[in-house]
């Protein structure tokens, strides 16, 4: 049987895309193999929003080209819409499908499989240690703890910084009519916890007719999760209204867990990114998340370094986030991307943005670790990830991955888990329950 790694990189529907691709090329008769040296075949989902996503797929598929030269890699994903040509020379590149073809990517990979002459023969001839052999051994690959699904694709805005409009198109919502089926099955194959993931996943609705909301959908499919949970992906702050912010944090299907596109906070400099709001707004919509939702992680994206940002307009950044109920921080350096507003624009030298992205990085640190101290000794809801030589691995309801000795529970499964220790880069627990 020929077998097949997916590789992703990048955003929640970039996994959730691999995700859907790999139930459906098992269902073809692929075998999922986790190991990508032993494949006959790479599928790679990847990413171009940063100049360094771009350098981890370029790099990711030469490892490739070293380590296993009779792997076939076929690339999908942004980067293979934005530079097909860049990727088409790459060593044991086979196929570069664009954004058109994401709807043929089982049956083009599944062509490719069968007209490949393979290296390693049958599953059966392959069989040693790490060897798939179980009907069930898919549900093993890291993207298999949690479900993700993709409800919300493209982007209306147009950024000064961002190429993603460009790669995926307009906003696109699916009917939540179809998201509550897609929901219940996953939760009926035993998933506990369901990522909802869009491009721009607060937009999502406004393309259908009627007109629709995300909380409407969030209505929609909360009774079809049946026992499982609701994460969701990042949220624009410009679309988030009282009504969004009640129903996340009165909803106790959702998990207590809010990130958000805030990227600036100064008004010149998000005017700039071709953006709207302020500090004011900005502080508003987080400021409302932290009283209905005290215990709840929130997490911003930032971009330091754009052109144009001073030195006082950073300070602004820092001092912002620094009083924001925020726990921790996603630091973009900005990276020019051809064809974009800001690509010809003057740049910010490299040092400065490097020395304005650490300092973001150790107050996020901070952050993070004030906010987990929160916790010692509390009971939290967490669902078991995986397992490792330090034992097993359970991320709770309100993001915070924790390793604990021992759970009897298997993966994918719901456990009660009490915070025992809290270290700069780690949290320690016990399941109780």
């Amino acid at each position: 049987m020929p077998s097949v790694s997916v590789r992703t990189f990048g955003c929640r529907v970039n996994q959730a895309e691999a995700f859907a691709w790999a139930d459906a090329l098992r269902a073809r008769g692929l075998e999922l193999e986790p190991d990508c040296g032993r494949s006959d075949l790479v599928l790679i989902n990847s990413c171009t929003l940063t100049g360094r996503a771009d350098r981890d797929v370029r790099k990711f598929i030469r490892s490739i080209g070293r380590e296993s030269p009779g792997t076939g890699v076929v690339v999908a994903g942004c980067y293979a819409e934005r530079a097909p040509g860049e990727l088409a020379g790459l060593p044991n590149v086979v196929a570069v499908l664009p954004a058109s073809a994401k709807g043929r990517v089982a049956d083009t990979v599944t062509g490719i499989a069968a007209a490949r002459r393979f290296r390693g023969g049958d599953r059966t001839a392959r069989t040693g240690p790490g060897t798939r052999t179980s009907p069930d051994s898919a549900d093993d690959a890291p993207f298999r703890a949690r479900a993700t699904l993709k409800v919300q694709d493209g982007c209306d805005n147009r950024c000064a910084f961002c190429v993603v409009p460009g790669v995926r198109g307009r906003s696109s919502s699916v009917p939540p009519e179809e998201v509550a089926a897609a929901v219940g099955r996953l939760s009926e194959r035993g998933f506990r916890e369901i990522v909802l993931a869009g491009i721009h996943l607060a937009s999502y609705g406004r393309d259908l007719e009627p007109k629709r909301s995300l909380v409407d959908l969030l209505r929609s499919v909360g009774e079809a999760g049946g026992a499982a949970r609701l994460r969701l992906s990042s949220l624009d702050p410009n679309l988030v209204d009282d009504a969004l912010i009640g129903h996340l944090a009165g909803d106790g299907r959702i998990c207590r867990h809010f990130h958000f596109s805030l990227q600036h906070v100064s008004g010149r400099v998000l005017r700039s990114m071709g953006r709207p709001g302020d500090a004011g707004s900005q502080g508003r919509i987080l400021a409302e998340f932290g009283r209905l939702a005290p215990d709840a992680a929130l997490g911003a994206d930032v971009i330091v370094g754009f052109p144009g940002e001073t030195d006082r307009e950073f300070d602004e950044l820092r001092g912002f986030l620094d009083a924001s109920p925020l726990t921790y921080l996603h630091v973009f350096p900005y990276s020019p991307r051809p064809g974009t507003p800001s690509w010809p624009r003057p740049r910010i030298a490299d040092g400065v943005v490097t020395a304005r992205a650490w300092a973001l990085r150790r107050l996020s640190s901070m952050k993070d670790l004030r906010f987990r101290r929160r916790f010692l000794g509390r009971e939290l809801e967490a669902v078991v990830i995986g397992r490792s030589r330090r034992g097993t691995g359970v991320l709770t309801d309100n993001g915070i991955p924790v390793d604990v000795p021992f759970a009897p529970a298997s993966r994918r499964d719901l456990v009660r888990v009490r915070i025992g220790r809290v270290l700069p880069l780690r949290t320690e627990g016990e399941v109780v329950g």
